[in-house]
């Protein structure tokens, strides 16, 4: 069954309004695509500028009994959003950054956004389709801006939105580890030089993989192993 779509021309944000759908008793799956937000939101309340031509896109999964941990949709998020983006961009150069980040060569292409609203978990996705923003504490792409030519939101919006259904069911019926997997055939690999910006300061060591749990492990210079659940993870 494909996933209902709601379009709407601008919005403050898509998380907000699917938020008030799964609230209201709408069924899982539903998404909203906006052409434009006036107030987008990155993680940690970041704004996310929003122009036309891009992404942006909310839809929310129902927690059940025996679902694994509802924080790990946002590893489920990711590798449905790489394994739809290798239609363009070849995977050697595709990768993801703990926890959900897209990056091309380096350069981040989309955001993921995970918020509660009651008994559901809202998976806010912006892509970087047709514009990218310059200015930023890092390096950023588009599809335009590596030169492709990128598909249409709407277009764009009817693949995720299959591919995310399919890897949540997945999630559902296999368990995390099996998305884990994936998600680790397809980060930085191990040994990557990192810089972690935890709620307890800053700390640099090398990625060491993931938990059972989805955290990142840190190996810092001293050998000690750090498991970061929560914070801004950057390439050194």
């Amino acid at each position: 069954m494909t996933p209902a779509i709601q379009h709407v021309a601008e919005t403050g944000s898509t998380n907000a309004d699917v938020a008030a759908l799964a609230r209201a008793g709408a069924a899982e799956g539903s998404w909203i695509r906006a052409d434009a937000q006036t107030g987008g939101r990155g993680r940690q309340g970041r704004p996310w500028v929003s122009p036309p031509g891009n992404f942006y896109g909310s839809t929310f999964v129902r927690r059940l009994p025996g679902d694994p941990p509802a924080s790990s949709l946002a590893f489920v998020a990711a590798v449905a959003l790489d394994a739809l983006l290798q239609a363009w961009i070849g995977p050697e150069q595709l990768s993801i950054k703990w926890p959900n980040d897209l990056l091309v060569d380096g350069a981040k292409l989309s955001g993921i956004l995970l918020e509660g609203a009651d008994d559901a978990v809202v998976v806010g996705i912006g892509v970087n389709l047709a514009h990218h923003p310059i200015g930023l504490d890092r390096p950023t792409t588009s599809l335009a801006g590596l030169g492709l030519s990128p598909p249409s939101p709407a277009d764009f919006a009817e693949e995720l939105a299959a591919s995310f259904a399919a890897w949540v069911a997945r999630w559902r019926g296999e368990g995390l580890a099996v998305i884990l997997a994936r998600w680790q055939t397809r980060a930085h690999p191990i040994g990557t030089a990192l810089r972690v910006q935890s709620p307890d300061g800053a700390l640099e060591g090398l990625f060491d993989g993931l938990t059972a749990e989805g955290a990142l492990k840190l190996r810092c210079p001293d050998g000690h192993v750090h498991q970061v659940h929560a914070g801004d993870v950057f390439l050194l």
